[in-house]
This record gives structure tokens, C-alpha cells and sequence, in this order.
């Protein structure tokens, strides 16, 4: 992919799972376990991975109906989502993985001095944890998961408020992720965005979100800019 395609950015924010983690292989134990435990058959990881990328509340709704759209009963649900959480708090990190280049490239970035952050629709108790096990962590000068703020991506609200922290405009600012969620929350807070294809975007192609550029590894994430 050809460079200046994107303006060179001084805040670079990036989504946590489909982007950074593959955490698919943790959320789909849990899953399962949470099934078992309520004496239904398991899912696997392929299934769950489709349905992954909404935050884990929406996950174990799908988990429950056995699809993308729609609302479990309410008992099943009341019943589903404290099996889950405990089973997540004690396996997160333990089966995920970075995709490969993620660390070599925020090492580059960081050394490079553009300011990082993570911005994730994942609550705060599961972000932190995870991206202490997969040694990440101090790469990153800010993280806003899916409890810090009243509103979560696709909402720009979390962008903004990263931008805001450090006195940056959107102008100035990129967001990297995977998902169609991220490019409609970048968009809507005036930041630029590129995207992996690799991650959760339930199947459907990232390119046709029209992100402003879709990268195969994050080590090409600075070959981008101007």
C-alpha cells in the first residue's frame, strides 16, 4: 500500500480484540463453559468467533439464541451472564494472542514518539489484565474500555475524550481497529481510520465500510502516512 494515503497523526488510538488480540480462543472457552453450565451443547471457537466484537454482554446474548440478532430470554440471560464473567475474569489472557507484528510495531511507533492509547468497548476489569499478560501494556499512555465513559463505540465519545486528554484535535488523531463500529465512531468524532481485515467484523468484508485505508499487518501502519 502506497505511503500518504493518511495524514500523520500525533495521537494513534487502537482497538484491543480483532485488532491488537486475537481473543477469540479465551472467549470462546468461556462461552462454552457457560453453556455447560447451564446444561446446553457447546458452540466452538468458529461460531463463537462470529459473534464476537459487540463487548461480552452482546456475546452471551448470541451465545443464547445461537445468532447475531435478537434477545434472550430474560431468566437465561440473568442466569448466563454471572457464569460467564467469573469464568472470564479467571481465564482471560490465558489462551489470546497477539497478531503477529503488533508488538514489534508499537515498539516502533512509540519509539518514533507518536503518543498511543487504546480505546475498547471491553470492560475495564478485562482490558487491563489482558494487555498486562500479553505485554503490551506500557505501550500505551491512556485506555478508555467499555465502562469508562456513559457511551462506547460506535459512539465517538470515547475518541473524543482520548483526543481531549491530551489536548489533540480529531485533526490530529487516527483510530486504528477492525470493525465497521470503529470506522462509524472515527468517523463520527472526525478522525481519520485504517483498519486490519483480519479481525471481528462478523464475516463482512472491513473494505466495505470504507475505512481510508486497510493495512495487513500494523507494521505497515506508518508507511501510510505523509
Amino acid at each position: 500500500m502506497s505511503a500518504g494515503l493518511v495524514k500523520k497523526p500525533r495521537l494513534i488510538l487502537f482497538d484491543l480484540d480483532g485488532t491488537l488480540v486475537d481473543s477469540v480462543p479465551d472467549l470462546a472457552h468461556c462461552i462454552d463453559g457457560m453453556m455447560t453450565q447451564i446444561g446446553r451443547p457447546a458452540w466452538g471457537e468458529s461460531r463463537v468467533r462470529e459473534w464476537v466484537g459487540n463487548g461480552v454482554e452482546r456475546l452471551v446474548k448470541r451465545a443464547l439464541i445461537g445468532q447475531l440478532d435478537g434477545e434472550p430470554d430474560t431468566a437465561d440471560y440473568t442466569q448466563a451472564l454471572p457464569l460467564f464473567m467469573d469464568l472470564y475474569s479467571r481465564h482471560n489472557g490465558q489462551r489470546s494472542q497477539l497478531y503477529p507484528g503488533v508488538k514489534s510495531a508499537l515498539e516502533q511507533l512509540k519509539s518514533a514518539g507518536y503518543t498511543l492509547a487504546c480505546v475498547t468497548n471491553k470492560a475495564d476489569q478485562f482490558t487491563r489484565p489482558l494487555l498486562q499478560a500479553l505485554g503490551v501494556y506500557d505501550y500505551f499512555s491512556l485506555i478508555t474500555s467499555g465502562n469508562t465513559l456513559p457511551r462506547k463505540k460506535p459512539d465517538p465519545l470515547p475518541l473524543l475524550h482520548s483526543a481531549e486528554h491530551f489536548g489533540l484535535s480529531p485533526a490530529e488523531s487516527l483510530m486504528v481497529g477492525d470493525s465497521s463500529n470503529d470506522v462509524k465512531a472515527a468517523r463520527a468524532a472526525g478522525f481519520d481510520i485504517v483498519c486490519v481485515p483480519y479481525g471481528y467484523n462478523h464475516g463482512l468484508d472491513i473494505r466495505d465500510s470504507a475505512p481510508d485505508a486497510v493495512i495487513d499487518s500494523l507494521e505497515q501502519l506508518e508507511g501510510l502516512f505523509e
